[in-house]
């Protein structure tokens, strides 16, 4: 299994000297060069193109609020696929890599489901409950006063780092389309805890990288306008995928000087086409400095001369620590090594059957956008893809966004007249049935038509439960409440009833 690897591997110091931190440079650009030569004379694996999934999970105990005890969680649940998160009140779920034909997505909702549910009766015996959202809406300050990260070094040293490069507490400020805004101080990461996805990944030749990396750069905007589940932070509601701008925030090393001198953030959209997977890696030891600085004894040269792929452990965490929207990936299963597009722009939940519907639909338009005569990313520019992105993650379906041919248009229809004609006929090519298609490309159309995603039911259920008098605290939890019962039946969002 290849998930969660080189992003989420264990560290051993919690703080790093001048000397480690140089000798973690060196090892770095050493591991650059060794994968520029790999990438022109090694082999790698992509004969048959592999599929995975990662789900983050919120615990919440019987009030809805936010419930720290990822690790008595995780110790009932017993099995490796799940694991810990940044704070104690996340969790992960890695489901093995799979190939996409056939019936594959069909059987692996049914062991989803299955294995959802084994986990929360096993979380229910240690007092939680899992819920599948972007941004869990109970969470409030307070909830990050006491002992909130998890007992893990690498969290541990990821938040020291941070603070140490900025130098200063985090500022938080986003305002939401009717004014309301969450604008706090914050002395630690614990906010970006908040941002719970779901990481898509695709594996894919060297020559094909960044076709299918540019292609997911310009599908991004409609992916989120059209799966934004994270409406509610710190009691406001704000933007329709509020884990956006959350996440973008929650983790700047950059003081506000910095910022205008024009220094790039760690999450980080990009700033131009490439036109190979070494663009980024490069971007990424140029411009980024290290935030973590473990180093190993491999000798990526030698191992490479010797006909043995190099771990190149140190430019894998190095990368892991450079949140790119699309993160490049390169791994090694059974000795051989391999790229992978970690698609990162979706929230988690609210069904797996939403969630699954979100993976087609990301699966089949990239295939038909990453091999097109003419590609959108000839026809737009990087500007024009990062503000699609921007206004995606503000007005959610409502987004009005641009796409060559057919000028600016609502997400919704630009996924009903456009990408998904597109998605139905990618995953034909990717050898997938009928069914598979009907049924997950079924939802993505009833979303766009109706207009509900579940930004737009979260929202319209704490409306209909403030006009019954509610206060806002109260409302959020009812509507929580409500989700998890609907998410639970495994009925897709737009098909929920409002209370």
């Amino acid at each position: 299994m290849w998930l969660g690897r080189d992003m989420g591997a264990e560290v051993s110091a919690q703080s790093y000297t001048r000397e480690q931190r140089q000798r973690y440079r060196e090892k770095v650009r050493q591991n650059l060069d060794v994968f520029e030569r790999m990438l022109r004379t090694s082999s790698f694996e992509f004969d048959r193109p592999m599929t995975g999934l990662e789900i983050e999970l919120n615990l919440v105990d019987e009030h809805m609020q936010p419930h720290f005890h990822n690790a008595e969680v995780l110790a009932a649940i017993a099995d490796e696929d799940y694991q810990t998160e940044l704070a104690r009140y996340n969790i992960e779920l890695n489901v093995p890599p799979r190939p996409l034909p056939g019936d594959s997505a069909i059987e692996l909702e049914a062991e989803l489901r299955a294995s959802l549910n084994r986990a929360d009766r096993a979380s229910r015996a240690v007092g939680s409950k899992l819920v599948a959202i972007g941004i869990l809406p109970t969470v409030m300050p307070e909830h990050y006063e006491g002992e909130w990260i998890s007992r893990n070094n690498r969290y541990t040293a990821l938040n020291d780092s941070i603070f140490v490069a900025r130098g200063e507490d985090i500022y938080l400020d986003i305002e939401g389309p009717t004014g309301e805004r969450v604008a706090t101080y914050c002395d630690s990461i614990a906010p970006e805890s908040a941002c719970t996805s779901v990481q898509l990944h695709l594996q894919v030749a060297p020559s094909e990288f960044a076709a299918h990396w540019n292609a997911a750069q310009a599908l991004s905007a409609p992916q989120v306008a059209i799966a934004a589940n994270s409406p509610f932070f710190f009691g406001k509601r704000l933007h329709a995928e509020t884990r956006i701008e959350l996440f973008t925030q929650a983790t700047d090393t950059r003081p506000v000087e910095l910022k205008n001198q024009g220094v790039r953030p760690r999450v980080f959209f990009g700033e131009r086409w490439i036109t190979s997977i070494f663009d980024l890696f490069e971007e990424n030891v140029r411009y980024f400095p290290t935030l973590l600085a473990e180093t190993t004894d491999e000798d990526p040269m030698a191992k490479l001369e010797a006909g043995v792929a190099p771990e190149l452990a140190e430019l894998r965490l190095h990368n892991g620590t450079v949140y790119r929207w699309n993160r490049p990936i390169y791994d090694i299963v059974d000795g051989t090594p391999h790229l992978r597009v970690e698609n990162r722009v979706l929230p988690a939940g609210p069904t797996i059957v939403d969630v699954l519907a979100n993976a087609a639909f990301y699966y089949g338009a990239i295939r038909m956008l990453a091999h097109e005569d003419r590609p959108v990313w000839t026809k737009m520019s990087f500007a024009a893809c990062e503000e699609n992105f921007r206004r995606a993650a503000r007005d959610g379906i409502d987004a009005r966004l641009y796409w060559p041919g057919f000028g600016e248009l609502s997400a919704d229809e630009l996924a009903l007249r456009h990408l998904l004609p597109l998605a139905h006929e990618g995953l034909r090519l990717w050898g997938v049935s009928d069914a598979v298609r009907e049924r997950y490309l079924g939802v993505i159309e009833g979303r766009c038509k109706t207009g509900v995603n579940g930004a737009e039911w979260s929202t319209r259920a704490v409306r209909a439960f403030e006009a019954s008098g509610c206060d806002r605290r109260e409302a959020l939890r009812r509507m929580l409440e409500l989700y998890a019962v609907h998410m639970d039946s495994n009925e897709p969002v737009h098909t929920w009833p409002l209370p």
